[in-house]
């Protein structure tokens, strides 16, 4: 459904290298959120489990006990308030507990402070150094578009940002915009081919999205390394002709920022066709 907020939206993504000191961590996003306020974004993007290192690269049983529930969490209340304090919205990626699941989750805090809901990432991977699997269940909530203060938007998770049948489930509940918090570097089972690895085909691929669904996407992804891993950095906006606004590159820290006019968005989604010439009874394999 349409936005009925102002037409112009700043979007911004936040790119880091992390410590395993939560304290420290959610301190310096927290700056910069404030940055990113700072230069008129009303959504802010930080990276996939943001307070403390990447651990899933391994399998540890300790790990376990960085989850906590939803209800209560401190980090969550924290960002929420600075949401409303700022105005903005912030998307909080966090490792959830829900009596005895477990999921790699974000919880949507609108610009007023006041939490829209969770998603919880669908796909989860399992590799050398990105095994997930031995800690988060696939998530359970579906693939949503939130409507918010500023603008109707879509939240996957890493993983997520692979698959074309998630972007165009947000595109069709309404999201005028995707967003992918994201940790994502070195594949340590092919270290031939370098830093670069998987960067240039993991942008094309949410690239591909902002093309078909006529969005824009914004990807926030750490840098620097963490044992086996080193995380490539080049967190990016794009806008719906598949177009870069902005990107960092691998090493860098800070904040990305780039604005879109929803109106024309709107107008151009209409205008290219893509959701009239749909044809949902041939894609019954798509299910299968």
């Amino acid at each position: 459904m349409p936005s009925p907020h102002a037409s112009r939206l700043t979007v911004a993504a936040v790119q880091a290298a992390l410590s395993d000191d939560t304290a420290q961590n959610i301190a310096r996003m927290s700056d910069f959120v404030c940055d990113a306020a700072s230069r008129g974004a009303g959504v802010v993007l930080i990276p996939e489990l943001f307070e403390g290192h990447y651990f899933p690269a391994g399998q540890g049983e300790d790990h376990f006990k960085r989850a906590r529930p939803a209800q209560g969490h401190p980090t969550i209340a924290e960002f929420a308030q600075l949401a409303g304090k700022l105005g903005v919205v912030v998307p909080i990626p966090f490792f959830e507990q829900s009596g005895p699941c477990y999921y790699n989750s974000v919880a949507i805090a609108d610009a007023d402070g006041r939490i829209l809901g969770i998603y919880r990432k669908s796909h989860i991977p399992d590799g050398t150094g990105y095994q997930e699997k031995y800690y988060f269940r696939p998530g359970d909530t579906g693939f949503k578009a939130w409507q918010t203060r500023v603008g109707t938007i879509g939240v996957g998770i890493c993983w997520d940002q692979w698959f074309p049948e998630a972007a165009r489930a947000m595109a069709l509940a309404g999201a005028e915009v995707l967003f992918y918090p994201t940790a994502i570097g070195s594949e340590p089972v092919e270290p031939h081919h370098g830093l670069r690895g998987t960067k240039d085909p993991w942008q094309r691929a949410m690239i591909g999205h902002a093309v078909t669904n006529v969005v824009g996407v914004v990807a926030a992804n750490r840098t620097g390394s963490e044992g086996l891993i080193t995380f490539y950095g080049h967190s990016f906006i794009a806008d719906q002709r598949g177009d870069k606004l902005a990107e960092l590159d691998a090493e860098t820290e800070g904040v990305i920022t780039a604005t879109f006019d929803l109106d024309f968005l709107r107008s151009e989604r209409a205008s290219w066709g893509f959701f009239r010439d749909r044809r949902t009874d041939l894609y019954g394999p798509l299910v299968g």
